[in-house]
C-alpha cells in the first residue's frame, strides 16, 4: 500500500501549553466536530466539557445489573425454600421474605459491582493494547510535557484537507495524520 492508500484514524495537533489545548478544544467544539479527544500529561479544568464528553450509559447499566442481581438472589431463595426443598420449621410460612433480605441485598451489590466493572471496560473499548496514535512519534511526549488534540476520521464532518487546515488555524506546534 502506498502512504495515500492507508486509511487514517484521524488528524492530531500538538500544542505547547494547557491553555492552548483548552482554547483549541473549545474552537473545535464550536466548529461542529463531535468525535474528538484530548491528551494531556496533567488534568486541565474544563477540558472534558470543551472536548464534549457526552453522557455515559454506565449508570443505567449498573442499575439494571443491580436489579437483575437482586432479583436473581431473591428468586433463587424463593425457589429453593418454596418449590425445590420446602421444609417447614416451627410453623413458619415457606415464603418468609424477611429472611431473604440479606442475601438479596448482597446479590444486588454484587450484580451492580460486576456490571460497573465490565460495563466500564466495554464502553471504554478496553482492553486496547495498541492505539493508532502510537504511530505518531511525537505522541510519546503526551505523558510528559506535550498536549494533543485529535479529530477522528469517523466524525460526520471530517474531511482530511479541511480538518488539517482547520487545525492549523489553531496555532499548534505540529499537525499530523494518524494512520489506522
Amino acid at each position: 500500500m502506498t502512504p495515500r492508500e492507508i486509511p487514517i484514524y484521524g488528524i492530531v495537533a500538538e500544542f505547547a501549553s494547557p491553555a492552548d489545548l483548552l482554547e483549541a478544544a473549545r474552537a473545535t467544539k464550536q466548529a461542529g466536530y463531535t468525535r474528538t479527544d484530548a491528551y494531556s500529561p496533567l488534568p486541565i479544568e474544563g477540558l472534558a466539557g470543551a472536548v464534549g464528553g457526552g453522557h455515559s450509559k454506565l449508570p443505567v447499566l449498573v442499575f439494571l445489573g443491580g436489579l437483575i442481581g437482586g432479583a436473581s438472589g431473591y428468586l433463587l431463595q424463593y425457589y429453593t425454600a418454596v418449590h425445590s426443598y420446602p421444609f417447614n420449621i416451627g410453623g413458619r410460612p415457606l415464603h418468609s421474605w424477611p429472611a431473604f433480605i440479606p442475601v438479596t441485598f448482597e446479590c444486588t451489590i454484587l450484580g451492580a459491582a460486576l456490571t460497573a466493572i465490565f460495563g466500564m471496560l466495554a464502553l471504554n473499548g478496553l482492553p486496547m493494547p495498541y492505539h493508532p496514535l502510537f504511530h505518531v512519534g511525537r505522541f510519546a511526549r503526551a505523558s510528559r510535557d506535550k498536549f494533543f488534540l485529535c479529530i477522528e476520521a469517523r466524525d460526520p464532518i471530517f474531511d482530511a484537507a479541511r480538518t488539517r487546515a482547520f487545525l492549523e488555524t489553531l496555532s499548534p506546534t505540529a499537525v499530523e495524520e494518524v494512520p489506522s
